[in-house]
């Protein structure tokens, strides 16, 4: 058991070196389950505890998970400790099979058609006592991938993809 709480920089110089410990704090609002869980130390991923967080994240509507890409999780982390917040993250969406976005692209023009949910390297995520604001301002404060504002539906979208921003 490790006790000691993760240490992180407000920069993304962070994620590329060791010596620190880095945590993921989740409740899926669709399963109802809650994740808290260090999966990396030094700059080591713990197989283990990456597998509970890519099943975490699975998709719940075919009960099929695929591996979170790390970088997408440590951008999540990231975003998570400069919140400032010992809160849960609720997770809207993490993996979805391509079925399960097809189906999504039906009912909204909002869901990607090459998303980057399908191969594992995105989340929507909310904190309740933060504003979508605070949340992507803090996960672009990274440079590291993509940041979506969906301030009507309350979440943010953050990927591993190419650096860009978008949303109101």
């Amino acid at each position: 058991m490790i006790s000691a709480a993760p240490v992180y920089s407000k920069t993304f110089g962070f994620l590329k070196s060791a010596g620190d410990a880095r945590r993921i704090k989740m409740y899926s609002k669709i399963t109802g389950e809650r994740i808290n869980i260090y999966y990396s130390i030094n700059g080591y991923y713990i197989t283990e505890a990456i597998n509970e967080i890519s099943y975490f994240m699975r998709d719940v509507r075919e009960n099929k998970a695929k591996k979170i890409d790390t970088r997408t999780i440590n951008i999540i982390s990231a975003t998570h400790n400069m919140m400032d917040t010992s809160e849960f993250y609720v997770l809207n969406s993490g993996y979805r099979t391509k079925r399960t976005n097809e189906k999504l692209r039906r009912r909204s023009k909002l869901v990607a058609r090459s998303s980057l949910h399908v191969t594992g390297q995105a989340a929507d995520i909310s904190l309740k006592s933060r504003s979508v604001k605070q949340i992507s301002r803090a996960a672009a404060s990274c440079s590291a991938g993509g940041v979506g504002r969906y301030t009507r539906d309350n979440f943010v979208h953050i990927d591993c993809g190419r650096k860009r921003i978008w949303g109101v």
